[in-house]
Protein backbone atom coordinates (compact mmCIF):
# COMPACT_ATOMS: atom_id res chain seq x y z
CA UNK A 1 0.00 0.00 0.00
CA UNK A 2 2.97 2.39 0.63
CA UNK A 3 4.56 1.51 -2.37
CA UNK A 4 1.06 2.58 -4.12
CA UNK A 5 0.82 5.66 -2.37
CA UNK A 6 4.59 6.87 -3.17
CA UNK A 7 4.15 5.79 -6.71
CA UNK A 8 1.03 7.89 -7.11
CA UNK A 9 2.59 11.06 -5.43
CA UNK A 10 5.60 10.44 -7.56
CA UNK A 11 3.60 10.63 -10.64
CA UNK A 12 1.42 13.34 -9.44
CA UNK A 13 4.35 15.44 -8.92
CA UNK A 14 6.12 14.58 -12.57
CA UNK A 15 2.98 15.03 -14.16
CA UNK A 16 2.18 18.39 -12.49
CA UNK A 17 5.94 19.32 -13.14
CA UNK A 18 6.20 18.11 -17.00
CA UNK A 19 3.36 20.61 -17.84
CA UNK A 20 4.67 23.46 -16.43
CA UNK A 21 7.86 22.96 -18.42
CA UNK A 22 6.10 22.62 -21.36
CA UNK A 23 3.58 25.89 -21.04
CA UNK A 24 4.25 27.64 -23.54
CA UNK A 25 4.87 31.82 -22.92
CA UNK A 26 3.61 34.31 -25.27
CA UNK A 27 4.67 37.49 -25.34
CA UNK A 28 3.69 40.81 -24.76
CA UNK A 29 1.49 42.58 -27.34
CA UNK A 30 3.93 44.24 -29.54
CA UNK A 31 4.17 48.07 -29.03
CA UNK A 32 4.20 48.44 -33.09
CA UNK A 33 1.66 45.99 -33.95
CA UNK A 34 1.51 43.73 -37.30
CA UNK A 35 -1.29 44.50 -39.59
CA UNK A 36 -2.38 44.28 -43.63
CA UNK A 37 -4.09 46.46 -45.79
CA UNK A 38 -6.16 44.50 -49.01
CA UNK A 39 -7.88 45.87 -51.73
CA UNK A 40 -10.62 44.54 -52.16
CA UNK A 41 -10.51 45.54 -48.75
CA UNK A 42 -13.99 43.18 -48.12
CA UNK A 43 -13.37 40.44 -46.61
CA UNK A 44 -15.71 38.30 -48.28
CA UNK A 45 -13.83 39.39 -51.94
CA UNK A 46 -11.23 36.49 -52.47
CA UNK A 47 -10.01 37.87 -55.53
CA UNK A 48 -7.33 40.07 -54.30
CA UNK A 49 -5.51 42.62 -56.30
CA UNK A 50 -2.76 43.82 -53.79
CA UNK A 51 -2.29 42.97 -50.41
CA UNK A 52 0.68 44.99 -47.71
CA UNK A 53 1.54 43.76 -44.55
CA UNK A 54 3.10 46.03 -42.19
CA UNK A 55 3.78 47.17 -38.83
CA UNK A 56 1.92 50.04 -36.83
CA UNK A 57 4.40 52.40 -34.97
CA UNK A 58 2.59 55.10 -32.65
CA UNK A 59 3.41 58.41 -32.79
CA UNK A 60 3.03 59.00 -28.75
CA UNK A 61 3.51 62.75 -28.60
CA UNK A 62 6.24 62.18 -30.85
CA UNK A 63 6.44 64.42 -34.41
CA UNK A 64 6.76 62.56 -37.51
CA UNK A 65 9.63 64.04 -39.12
CA UNK A 66 12.02 62.76 -36.27
CA UNK A 67 10.32 59.04 -36.78
CA UNK A 68 10.50 59.45 -40.53
CA UNK A 69 13.39 61.88 -41.31
CA UNK A 70 12.64 64.02 -44.32
CA UNK A 71 14.97 62.88 -47.15
CA UNK A 72 16.53 59.36 -46.30
CA UNK A 73 14.97 56.07 -47.19
CA UNK A 74 12.33 55.53 -44.10
CA UNK A 75 10.97 51.55 -43.59
CA UNK A 76 7.43 52.87 -43.96
CA UNK A 77 6.07 51.71 -40.70
CA UNK A 78 7.91 49.70 -37.87
CA UNK A 79 10.11 46.46 -37.55
CA UNK A 80 10.54 44.54 -40.86
CA UNK A 81 10.13 46.73 -43.89
CA UNK A 82 6.56 46.24 -45.19
CA UNK A 83 6.03 43.58 -48.17
CA UNK A 84 3.40 44.40 -50.78
CA UNK A 85 1.81 41.83 -53.00
CA UNK A 86 0.54 42.64 -56.65
CA UNK A 87 -1.78 39.18 -57.43
CA UNK A 88 -2.02 40.78 -61.22
CA UNK A 89 0.39 42.56 -63.13
CA UNK A 90 -0.59 46.55 -62.15
CA UNK A 91 0.32 49.94 -63.32
CA UNK A 92 1.28 51.57 -60.11
CA UNK A 93 1.72 54.71 -59.53
CA UNK A 94 2.06 55.35 -63.43
CA UNK A 95 4.63 52.49 -64.28
CA UNK A 96 3.97 48.75 -64.72
CA UNK A 97 4.55 46.30 -61.92
CA UNK A 98 4.55 42.35 -62.02
CA UNK A 99 2.86 40.56 -60.30
CA UNK A 100 4.90 39.44 -57.33
CA UNK A 101 5.90 40.56 -53.79
CA UNK A 102 8.11 43.26 -53.07
CA UNK A 103 9.61 45.55 -50.02
CA UNK A 104 7.86 49.10 -49.70
CA UNK A 105 9.86 51.51 -48.87
CA UNK A 106 9.61 55.54 -48.95
CA UNK A 107 11.46 59.20 -48.73
CA UNK A 108 9.33 61.55 -46.90
CA UNK A 109 9.95 64.74 -48.55
CA UNK A 110 7.92 68.53 -48.46
CA UNK A 111 5.39 67.99 -51.15
CA UNK A 112 5.33 64.70 -52.70
CA UNK A 113 6.99 61.57 -50.89
CA UNK A 114 8.90 58.67 -53.46
CA UNK A 115 7.27 55.78 -53.09
CA UNK A 116 9.96 53.07 -53.52
CA UNK A 117 9.14 48.93 -54.46
CA UNK A 118 12.50 46.87 -53.82
CA UNK A 119 13.53 43.23 -54.69
CA UNK A 120 14.60 43.19 -51.16
CA UNK A 121 13.17 40.84 -49.02
CA UNK A 122 12.63 40.20 -45.23
CA UNK A 123 14.36 43.57 -44.54
CA UNK A 124 14.95 45.01 -41.27
CA UNK A 125 13.68 48.35 -40.92
CA UNK A 126 15.67 50.30 -44.06
CA UNK A 127 19.52 49.85 -42.38
CA UNK A 128 20.37 47.13 -45.17
CA UNK A 129 18.31 49.20 -47.90
CA UNK A 130 20.10 48.72 -51.45
CA UNK A 131 18.98 51.14 -54.41
CA UNK A 132 20.57 48.57 -56.82
CA UNK A 133 17.53 46.46 -55.92
CA UNK A 134 14.66 48.90 -56.26
CA UNK A 135 12.28 47.86 -58.86
CA UNK A 136 10.37 51.13 -59.60
CA UNK A 137 10.05 55.07 -57.92
CA UNK A 138 6.96 56.32 -57.78
CA UNK A 139 6.08 59.63 -56.67
CA UNK A 140 3.29 59.74 -54.00
CA UNK A 141 0.68 62.77 -53.94
CA UNK A 142 0.66 64.46 -50.43
CA UNK A 143 -2.78 65.70 -48.58
CA UNK A 144 -2.97 67.04 -44.78
CA UNK A 145 -5.63 65.91 -42.94
CA UNK A 146 -7.50 67.95 -39.84
CA UNK A 147 -7.45 65.11 -37.80
CA UNK A 148 -4.42 63.60 -36.52
CA UNK A 149 -3.65 59.62 -37.07
CA UNK A 150 -1.84 58.30 -34.09
CA UNK A 151 -1.23 54.88 -35.41
CA UNK A 152 0.90 54.83 -39.45
CA UNK A 153 -2.10 53.43 -41.54
CA UNK A 154 -2.18 51.94 -44.81
CA UNK A 155 -5.94 51.76 -46.66
CA UNK A 156 -6.67 51.53 -49.88
CA UNK A 157 -10.18 52.36 -51.46
CA UNK A 158 -11.58 52.43 -55.20
CA UNK A 159 -13.86 50.61 -57.71
CA UNK A 160 -13.37 47.41 -59.69
CA UNK A 161 -10.02 47.44 -61.37
CA UNK A 162 -8.80 50.86 -59.79
CA UNK A 163 -7.82 51.72 -56.18
CA UNK A 164 -5.84 54.04 -54.09
CA UNK A 165 -3.34 53.49 -51.86
CA UNK A 166 -3.17 56.07 -48.85
CA UNK A 167 -0.20 55.73 -46.00
CA UNK A 168 -1.33 58.40 -43.08
CA UNK A 169 0.46 58.68 -40.18
CA UNK A 170 -0.13 62.39 -37.96
CA UNK A 171 -1.61 64.38 -40.55
CA UNK A 172 0.44 63.38 -43.26
CA UNK A 173 -1.35 61.25 -46.20
CA UNK A 174 0.21 59.66 -49.05
CA UNK A 175 -1.87 58.75 -51.90
CA UNK A 176 -0.48 56.05 -54.63
CA UNK A 177 -2.45 54.81 -57.66
CA UNK A 178 -2.97 51.22 -58.42
CA UNK A 179 -4.62 49.96 -61.24
CA UNK A 180 -5.31 46.53 -62.98
CA UNK A 181 -5.10 46.66 -67.18
CA UNK A 182 -6.91 43.76 -68.50
CA UNK A 183 -4.47 42.43 -71.58
CA UNK A 184 -6.08 42.36 -74.90
CA UNK A 185 -6.94 39.05 -76.63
Amino acid sequence: MKKSILSLVIFAITFLMSSELTAQKFPKMDVSPMDAAAYPNNWKESEKLVKVVYSRPQLKGRALDKLAPKDKVWRTGANEAPEITFYKTVDFGGKKVEAGTYTLFTIPQDGNWTVILSNQKNIWGSYFYDEKQDVLRVPGKVSKTKDSIEAFSIVFDGEEDEATMHLGWENTVVSVPVVYEKLEE
